[in-house]
């Protein structure tokens, strides 16, 4: 498609030059250059689709980047990026060295905020319209854009109490589009379609702010009367004739607007932006807009890969016969569930991603999405655990930090058997430092009652699964990666391991290689080519328990051998490596240890084997480190 506006738009002031009446031709011209770049360089797809109107509207009314526009959630933030400087480089997105797939301040002036995990825009950006107001930047706006789902998590409904609270002037704009990767479930849906069915009473009460406002009638004093008006309205023309939500917490609501139309919302983001006090504009939009596949069928289409722009052909992966990490744990949760009715799914909007979909589709009833809302999906099964349910709760490593006190305050402490499942363990590649899982053996370790657990290998995972819901087995953590397997041949009898024990994977005289989880693979690899090239005899322990160690293995090892080196993927500070030193110092035993693992870094996007390559945690620096240490 040739470009007549795009190719020229570099800023947002090149596309404050373009006639208001020509910003649809603006926004055709942006969905096609988001669908053909994503197609070739994959991304989230359907998210940026949705909001192009709204992003060319926002970027056409406000001056940013003095007015900070906040993203949430960030891959909702393509169209922003092509707009703001970022449109030649656009192909290097999610690439090693290349532009993130979130905002990041770091990359640019116009992002204002970092945002990778969903549900923090109302804080943050709360937190900067105060500040503006405390420094006497009266003419500065703060926007908060909100979607695909982040309204259900409960840091987004602190922000709304604390923006009741406090004087500011925040816009809030709800992206609805009824979606996160799968449907959104709950309350918050039904409330916001509530809202998006009362038409007449939500342009009555629009019209009034105008002609008021205008008139030079209307100012902070008369404003609750206003709402209260509007609100007895409301109670008339609606079938619950209950207050909207937003103006019981004193937030003035405007809504709701047709988020694919450009030209209204260059409107009523005119009309409004300059109100004082806080305000939230309540926009539909359809995730996927524009592209037929990706409105048909949004779940797949979220993050597609490669595809045909024409045929809407998906390209598949090498090697499809081998499952993911992912398919395995959802294809054993249902085993599992079908041998034990105890077993139930919890998961916070991850039923696609973490594959709980599959017993979801089989056995509803004990599968529950509670949305983005981590430190809930936690306490929640604390709750059924008590009572004597058995949950599964998988939560992406780098998700479960915003749920720590939950795990310590409602799990540990109280000795509860819900086995957590961290999916994207480790590095997991191109949604960069906000998504990278390289923290979770540091800060679970040190929490007491937890059994912790890595497998090796798919069939590992199955045996750990079945191990975690056996009696009486407690708060129990299986940290595990995101891609293949090893193997299609993966389903395998089930075996129970015994708790905090190790297994010898190779013997060796000269020195010990210990590894925690799937670091085995590439470990195994370095062993073998080190050996077949030099006379040096390594062995080769799997520990599998980051908690319990294996002591009797350890002593075993510290009697045999003056020279060790711990592998992981995770980081060394307070690690699986950091166990090992403090088991040997602490038992005097001595013995030189090497640490192999992640620094203390935020790990950048990139292709997980460019990470490994650049940690030296592949085959290749692995076998550089011991060759070095031997």
């Amino acid at each position: 498609m040739e470009s007549r506006y795009l190719k020229n738009i570099n800023s947002p002031d090149d596309l404050k030059q373009v006639p208001k009446s020509d910003l649809p031709l603006v926004c055709n011209e942006l969905r096609q250059f988001i669908i053909q770049e994503v197609s070739r360089h994959p991304g989230h797809l359907g998210s940026s689709l949705g909001v192009v109107e709204l992003t060319v509207a926002v970027h056409y009314c406000f001056n940013t980047p003095y007015d900070r526009i906040i993203w949430d959630v960030g891959h909702q933030a393509y169209g922003h990026k092509i707009l703001t400087g970022r449109r030649d480089n656009f192909h290097t997105n999610r690439q090693l060295g290349g532009i993130s797939g979130f905002p990041s301040p770091q990359e640019s002036e116009y992002d204002a905020f970092g945002v990778g995990h969903a549900s923090t825009s109302i804080s943050a950006a709360l937190g900067m319209s105060v500040a503006s107001l405390l420094k006497k930047e009266k003419d500065r706006n703060v926007v908060a854009i909100i979607g695909d789902g982040a309204m259900t998590g409960g840091l987004a409904f602190e922000g709304l109490n604390n923006t009741s609270m406090d004087k500011n002037n925040l816009l809030i704009i709800l992206n609805d589009n009824q979606m996160a990767i799968d449907p959104i479930k709950g309350g918050i849906t039904q409330y916001l379609v509530d809202i998006t069915t009362s038409e007449t009473y939500n342009r009555l009460r629009y019209k009034a702010y105008r002609v008021l406002q205008k008139a030079g009638l209307i100012n902070e004093n008369k404003r609750n009367r206003l709402i209260r008006l509007t609100n007895s309205i409301k109670s008339g023309l609606t079938r619950q004739g209950n207050n909207n939500i937003f103006e019981g917490l004193n937030i003035r609501y405007f809504g709701t607007v047709d988020g694919h139309d450009v030209l209204s919302l260059v409107k009523i983001l005119t009309e409004i932006k300059n109100f004082s006090g806080p305000k939230v504009l309540h926009v539909l939009t359809q995730k996927g807009k524009g592209y037929k596949p990706a409105e048909k069928e949004t779940t797949i289409w979220h993050a597609p890969g490669t595809f045909n722009v024409q045929t809407g052909e998906r390209y598949e992966n090498e090697n499809p016969n081998i499952p993911l990490f992912q398919t395995v744990f959802g294809e054993t949760l249902l085993e599992l569930a079908q041998m034990n009715e105890k077993i139930v799914g919890v998961t916070p909007a991850m039923p696609s991603g973490c594959s709980m979909c599959i017993m979801q589709k089989v056995i509803p009833n004990r599968v529950f999405d509670v949305g983005i809302a981590e430190g809930h999906a936690v306490t929640f099964s604390a709750g059924l655990a008590k009572d004597g349910m058995l949950p599964f709760c998988n939560i992406y490593s780098s998700f479960m930090q915003r749920a720590y006190d939950n795990v310590i305050h409602d799990v540990a402490t109280q000795k509860l058997n819900v086995v957590f499942c961290l999916d994207r363990a480790g590095i997991v590649g191109s949604d960069g430092i906000t998504h990278q899982g390289q923290f979770d053996i540091a800060y679970m370790r040190c929490i007491p009652n937890l059994t912790i657990a890595a497998p090796r290998n798919e069939h590992e995972l199955r045996n750990l699964m079945y191990t975690a819901q056996q009696a009486d087995m407690g708060a129990f953590v299986i940290r595990y990666p995101r891609g293949k397997a090893t193997t299609a041949n993966w389903r395998n009898d089930f075996m129970k391991i015994e708790i905090g024990r190790g297994i010898c994977l190779k013997e060796g005289n000269d020195m010990a290689i210990l590894t925690i989880g799937t670091m085995a693979n590439p470990a195994a690899r370095a062993i073998e080519n080190i050996e077949n090239e030099q006379k040096i005899s390594i062995a080769h322990y799997d520990m599998r328990f980051v908690k319990p160690l294996d002591t009797e293995l350890l002593n075993i090892i510290g009697k045999k051998y003056k020279k060790i080196i711990t592998i992981e993927d995770g980081v060394l500070n307070g690690g699986f490596g950091s166990a090992i030193l403090e088991y040997f110092a602490d038992n005097q035993i001595n013995i030189q240890v090497k640490r192999l693992g992640i620094p203390d870094i935020f790990v950048q996007h990139g292709l997980p084997e460019e990470l490994y390559k650049i940690l030296e945690l592949d085959t290749e620096g692995i076998k550089k480190e011991i060759l070095e240490f031997v």
